[in-house]
């Protein structure tokens, strides 16, 4: 690999350890919205972020800078407007169970996220699983039908989260296009009718972000926050997207479990959310899957490293 290759893989690999996390310590930033509906935090998000990356994008690439990336590229349209939709609903889901008092159940999704890479992989790209990953996956398995049976609830909102965000990255693995710009397009595609949807709930006293003849409001620190919310999406977003281009999405997938260690400890010994010891065993599946996946991966690495070098 020239200088110039390793110098990228590094900008890559510290993209994606601030990407994770920042991520990991967002359940304290949405902890203080919590008066706010989940569903009004998800629209400003989209407004603010989309205002935000359209406004760099227009100083940077000039003000057709939408219509020059999408022209003649009908794939690339129908790609960033699913992943769009994807991540804005991994949101909507992660920002309500956060303020719901499940931040345990949203890292227990991102641990099992990069195990479900795995599983993507075989189903849609063709991939083979070595013997190793075969058993971090059932191993990953028994920890999920733990919890089901323990608790007689399927852990819904940790599947869905990985669900979405594991096809999210995929997409934006597959599409051509940078990780601003990638952004940017999938933030135009929801700006209107989400924007459409902010200023109704605003008309009809439900938005609570201005004042509107004796509706409640939610005052100045909020109302700061929630325009914050662009900033606060739009920089891991652009970070993922910049580091899934340049490092592989294993390395992507090891640098993942950041997040989700942040995210228990601060749902733990923050927020003081219950984990009993019949919890305790089907999140020690899940950790022990993930270092079966570890292990096989850092033996993979050593077998094509020196192949590589050959």
């Amino acid at each position: 690999m020239t200088a110039h290759g390793h110098a990228d893989v590094a900008r890559g690999t510290w993209a994606a350890v601030g990407t994770f996390v920042l991520w990991g310590l967002a359940p304290l930033y949405w902890h203080l919205l919590k008066a706010v509906p989940s569903l009004q935090i998800v629209l400003h998000r989209v407004v603010w972020s989309a205002l935000l990356v359209a406004g760099f994008l227009a100083w940077r690439d000039g003000r057709h800078w939408l219509r020059d990336v999408l022209a003649g590229q009908p794939r690339l349209r129908w790609m960033l407007l699913l992943s769009g939709l994807l991540i804005s609903s991994n949101w909507g889901l992660y920002i309500w169970a956060v303020n719901a008092g499940h931040v345990v159940e949203t890292a227990l999704g991102y641990f099992i996220n990069p195990l479900l890479n795995v599983v993507i992989g075989v189903l849609f790209l063709r991939e083979r699983l070595r013997p190793l990953q075969w058993a971090s996956v059932a191993i990953a398995a028994v920890g999920v039908v733990w919890l089901t049976v323990r608790y007689g609830q399927f852990p819904w909102i940790a599947i869905a989260l990985a669900v979405s965000f594991g096809v999210y990255g995929v997409l934006r693995k597959l599409a051509h296009v940078d990780s601003v710009t990638g952004l940017g397009v999938e933030s135009a595609y929801l700006f209107v009718p989400v924007l459409g949807v902010l200023l109704w709930s605003e008309a009809h006293g439900a938005g609570g972000f201005l004042p509107q003849g004796g509706a409640a409001c939610y005052g100045p620190a909020i109302d700061v926050l929630l325009v914050l919310s662009g900033l606060v999406t739009a920089l891991p977003l652009v970070g993922f997207a910049y580091a899934v281009r340049r490092i592989s999405l294993t390395s992507v997938g090891l640098l993942q479990y950041i997040a989700p260690t942040l995210q228990f400890l601060i749902g733990v010994f923050v927020f003081a959310e219950p984990f009993d010891r019949s919890r305790l065993v089907g999140f020690a599946c899940i950790w022990l899957a993930l270092a079966v996946f570890v292990v096989d991966n850092i033996r993979q690495s050593r077998r094509v490293r020196p192949a590589e070098l050959a």
